[in-house]
């Protein structure tokens, strides 16, 4: 098969290169897997496509995805909303915030994003069965793209540790629902396991595809800003988005399209950071946590499988990877949803409460430019707002 716009499978650690996904990680080091193109061969075409007039999504972007157009499965994903703080901001005496709602797309997330091209790449090779470990944003957006798709679909949860609205927006889209006994971490064990077999297509962070359809929440907020932000923050569970985002601002910069990259930082709850604890212990190894365990179920996460690549993403950027407590992150929820009308689940607010403890760092300048990225619509995970109020 052809590989669409040339490009290849590549190791994050000892760059070996493939030419097929038979796996997601290297068969020489074990490491996870990137999808890198050949830049300067793509780069005209791509930058005379940000020249055509057109709406905003996901497929705007086409010429630096690795799947074809035409066989594209889209709910209409992409083109959120980049809101410019006012309360918040003034609260904290910046002078430029903006939120990047994710919130908006088609499942309420930003997990779609990636599905759209994962889910179209499964169609290309074939697959019939599609499977993944979720504590529910991936199992929703999955199970709608493969009711838009035509393949079945398998989710694995841990049990009784998935929130409700999550869980019902499976069911309803047709998907088989599978409860794991143990957390996340054993939930996508097991779904790694059942894809090796070769019967089902996996679609986890794991899955590099993925991560090249949320690298495009970058594209848009280059776009809607008209720059390059100084900073963006982003909550972090299993690492995907963080690394994600991070590609998509190095690939305009590397294809001369812009001249600068923004500071990630990076956020985790207290209950849930084995990565921001590393970072913090200046520890080039992140050791999981076995009973990872917060109020922000989309990032409890205790194993996350694409750490190596989130730590190179605060590292190369100058960014921060940094803890903020479920009280913090629920007095961030409610602010954000009061102050400025934005209904975020609590793994999305961990970025602006983030935002605040980067500010009491010195992490933050008063006039840069900060997007905090808010990556779930609060009506996801209604029982913490129950019980928080």
């Amino acid at each position: 098969m052809k590989l669409a716009n040339g490009h290849y499978l590549e190791c994050i650690a000892c760059l070996n290169r493939l030419k097929s996904e038979e796996t997601f990680t290297c068969p020489k080091c074990g490491d996870l897997l990137q999808i890198s193109y050949s830049y300067e061969s793509v780069r005209r075409r791509f930058k005379a496509s940000l020249r055509k007039k057109g709406s905003l999504g996901v497929w705007r972007y086409r010429e630096l995805l690795p799947v074809s157009f035409v066989d594209a499965v889209t709910l209409g994903e992409g083109a959120t909303g980049l809101s410019r703080s006012m309360r918040l901001a003034e609260d904290l005496g910046l002078s430029q915030v903006y939120f990047k709602n994710e919130g908006q797309n088609p499942t309420g997330s930003f997990k779609d994003r990636g599905m759209t091209v994962a889910m179209t790449r499964a169609i290309e090779i074939g697959a019939r069965t599609v499977v993944c470990a979720s504590t529910g944003n991936t199992s929703a957006s999955m199970a709608a793209y493969a009711a838009r798709a035509g393949l079945k679909a398998v989710v694995l949860i841990p049990k009784g540790k998935i929130a409700e609205g999550k869980l019902l927006q499976a069911v309803v889209h047709g998907a088989r629902i599978r409860e794991v006994s143990g957390n996340f971490d054993k939930a996508l064990e097991n779904a790694r396991r059942l894809a090796a077999k070769g019967r089902f297509y996996l679609v986890n962070s794991l899955n590099p595809y993925r991560i090249e359809g949320q690298k495009t929440t970058a594209f848009e907020i280059w776009e809607q800003l008209g720059r390059v932000p100084d900073v963006v923050v982003v909550p972090v569970g299993n690492a995907g988005n963080i690394s994600a985002i991070w590609k998509g601002f190095w690939e305009l910069m590397r294809l001369r399209v812009t001249n600068s990259v923004p500071r990630m930082i990076g956020v985790q709850a207290a209950g849930a950071a084995p990565i921001a604890t590393a970072y913090a212990k200046r520890e080039g190894t992140v050791m999981p946590w076995v009973r990872p365990e917060t109020v922000a179920s989309a990032i409890r996460i205790g194993a996350p499988a694409s750490w190596k690549k989130a730590l190179r993403a605060v590292k190369e950027s100058g960014g921060a990877m940094l803890i903020v407590t479920d009280s913090e992150i629920l007095r961030a929820q409610r602010s954000l949803a009061s102050g400025e009308g934005v209904f975020a689940e609590p793994a999305s607010a961990a970025s602006v409460a983030g935002l605040r403890k980067a500010l009491r760092g010195k992490l933050l300048g008063r006039d840069d430019c900060i997007v905090c990225v808010v990556t779930g619509h609060g009506l996801k995970d209604q029982e913490i707002i129950r019980h928080s109020t």
